[in-house]
């Protein structure tokens, strides 16, 4: 099962276009959107495990433009549904 990261990025605003597109191009980023409101970008990334998330995002850092990432990992488990009762 796969692994979900979701990045929150403050970007230069002049930029957001060029650090959408730079994330889109690399393997394991499933997409990458402007947003407004706090944050310019957020960012979706798989990876079969955390070192790969990990490694990822260490090269995300480097990115061009970037000032600030907040990185969010999915939690996902069993649940019950309440529409059954």
């Amino acid at each position: 099962m796969a692994i979900q990261n979701f990045l929150l990025m403050e970007t230069d605003r002049r930029e957001v276009k060029e650090v959408v597109y730079a994330l889109r191009q690399l393997e394991g980023v499933k997409s990458a959107v402007p947003v407004s409101g706090p944050y310019d970008v957020i960012a979706v990334l798989e990876g079969d495990d955390l070192k790969v998330i990990g490694d990822l995002r260490n090269k995300i850092r480097q990115t061009n433009h970037i000032s600030k990432l907040v990185s969010c990992i999915s939690l996902s488990w069993p649940f019950e549904s309440t529409s059954d009762k």
